[in-house]
Formats: structure tokens, sequence, C-alpha cells
């Protein structure tokens, strides 16, 4: 929903302040579906409100749950026709995290990453993102559940949208609106650096990811052309000064894959990246998705490269796998529906 458009709408029909209260506590509170719910307002009001202004942009196009149940993936569809991706994921000690996009598509063409494939079309606005955790609001309240964590890691580069994205983590964290704590969302970046040190003088407590996955130059420039712009001195120089200004800890992902980041040469170039002081750094090692372009690290040796890092004091841990059987990993689901309609006009 608009809010901005609300207010003006509100004003110009000279209704009383207490109104867009009650449309706020509606929507982000008690999770209301649409304006027929709003059973505080008059019908003719609701009807009126109905027209100028959507409850929802987001149309559900496609959702596709896995077999255990864990994970909710959904394809929405923007009011432009553009379509963007968001999860939903059922940890067993009964969090509830939403992954959410920031973006149509991506710029930074990571070769590992199927939104990569898709190119950049534009940027998702406060309201589309939040619309997005309000979804799997409404989900989960049907089970008594709530979200217990937002994650910005679905489509797209954070940073690329970075005041729509702090606006989001502020209308997220409004204790009179949905009121989740800012240590419980977390903005993951392949590694922009002008990002990095602009969330450092953010005063909100956010959790910052870094999307590594080399701790070798040559390497990680193969894999994410961010490098070439921000090689990795240059983006842990960034890191540094943004533990030492907020001294909060900084998680870095590492998406193994097969014969390319792997190696024991590359277990220690990462510890030797991060050290010597581990105290404000935790490494997720994450089981690939695979698409066409690589091969996943196989179990056991996924479970070397662990133990090698915990030899050399790394902190570390194997991220839960979410989704692998219903297109969860990012830009999956979009980059097969655009497929599946590219094949209908041409035949």
């Amino acid at each position: 929903m608009n809010f901005t458009a609300l207010s003006r709408v509100l004003e110009e029909r000279k209704q009383p302040a207490y109104r867009l209260a009650q449309i706020k506590r509606a929507f982000f509170v008690e999770y209301l579906a649409d304006w027929n719910e709003l059973s505080v307002f008059p019908k003719m009001l609701r009807d009126e409100m109905a027209e100028k202004i959507p409850w929802n942009t987001l149309k559900v196009i496609k959702t596709q749950t896995s077999p255990q149940g864990d994970t909710v993936k959904t394809l929405f569809e923007l009011s432009d026709g553009k379509k963007i991706e968001a999860v939903l994921m059922c940890h067993q000690d009964e969090r509830r995290t939403v992954c959410l996009s920031s973006q149509v598509g991506c710029a930074m063409a990571c070769s590992f990453c199927a939104t990569g494939t898709m190119g950049f079309t534009r940027n998702l606005t406060s309201d589309e993102m939040v619309e997005q955790v309000l979804y799997y609001a409404r989900f989960l309240k049907k089970t008594g559940e709530r979200v217990s964590s937002v994650v910005f890691m679905g489509m797209g580069e954070p940073f690329h949208n970075y005041d729509a994205v702090m606006e989001t983590v502020r209308t997220l964290n409004d204790h009179e609106g949905f009121n989740l704590g800012a240590r419980h969302m977390s903005i993951s970046t392949c590694g922009v650096v002008p990002g990095i040190l602009k969330l450092a003088d953010e005063p909100l407590q956010v959790n910052l990811a870094i999307s590594l996955h080399s701790a070798i130059d040559q390497v990680r420039s193969k894999i994410m052309p961010v490098n070439r712009a921000y090689p990795v001195a240059k983006l842990m120089a960034a890191v540094r000064t943004y533990m030492e200004k907020t001294n909060r800890k900084v998680f870095f992902e590492y998406l193994l894959l097969k014969d390319i980041n792997d190696r024991e040469g590359d277990a220690i170039a990462l510890a030797h990246l991060l050290g010597p002081d581990f105290r404000l750094v935790h490494v997720n090692l994450i089981k690939y998705h695979e698409t066409h372009a690589f091969e996943g690290t196989e179990r056991s040796d996924r479970i070397a490269f662990l133990r090698r890092l915990h030899e050399l004091g790394v902190p570390a841990t194997h991220r839960i796998t979410f989704g692998e059987d219903i297109d969860a990993a990012c830009g999956q689901l979009a980059v097969k529906e655009e497929e599946m309609k590219l094949k209908k006009t041409t035949y």
C-alpha cells in the first residue's frame, strides 16, 4: 500500500487523523487482506478508498511449497507486469524468515546466480518490498505464527536501491506498525563498498552479510564482476571500517562450487583474509542450487572444507538449505516463468 498517496486521499476527503492510524493497524498489525475486511470504516468509505488506493499492489502468479512444508516460494507480478520472487523459510526452531527481493532482476551478473542472467530492469519501491513481507505475515496468521526475521537476499543488489531498502527497514521496524526488531533484519550485498560504508553510519542495528564466495581476486572476479570494481582488499577495508564503527558481527556468505572455490588453498586464503581476529566474523557455507553454469561441491568435500576452516580458527557453519526441489534459489522461478512465456510465443 502506498501510504503517502493514502494520506493525501484522506486529507482531500477531510477524514479525521485517526483514520490513517486505523488503516496502519489493520495493515501492519492485524494483517487484514483487503479493504473489505476493514470493518471500522463505513462501507461507502471503504469502497471509495479501494477505488483510489489498492490495498495490495502485488499479484500472486504462482506459489510452490516444498514437500516438507518448510519452504514456500511465491512469484509476484507487479503493477507494471514485471515479476519478482519472495521466499518463506520455516526453521525447526519455529523461526519464520522471509527472503525478499529489492530489484526486478540484477545488474551484478554473478555467474552462479539465476537472477544474474535476467539483467536489471528497475528498483522496487519500499511499498513493494514491504508487501512481500506482509503477504507472508497473512499466510502465517492462519496458523497463529508470525514473521520473525527478514533477509534482503532475494533478487537484486540491495545497496543499488539503498534509500528504498532502508525505508523498508524503518517501516518494518516501526514500533507502532509491524514492529520487527532491526537485529532481526539482514541486508546482503555482493560487495558494493559505498553501501557498506553508508550502512556503517546508520543508527539501526540491522545485520550485514557479504556475498564473498572467494577470498582470491582472480577467482572472485571470474564469478562476480563486482570484484573488478571493488577487489577483495578494498571490500575488506570497508568491512573493517563497518566493524570499527558498529562493533557488529559481519556474516560472510560462501557458496561452495566444485573445483572453483572449494579446495584447501581457498580455505586458507579465506582464513587469512578474515583473520587474525575472528571476533566479529562468521562464515556461512552454502550448498549450491545447481544451474547450467556450475556444479555444487560434494557433501564430503563440504564437510572437509568446514573442518579446515575450524582448524584455522574461522567461525563457520553450514547454512541450512531450503527449497532445493522448488526452484527456491534466487531468481530461478522468475527465469523459468520467462522461459515458459518465450516458448509459448515461439510456437
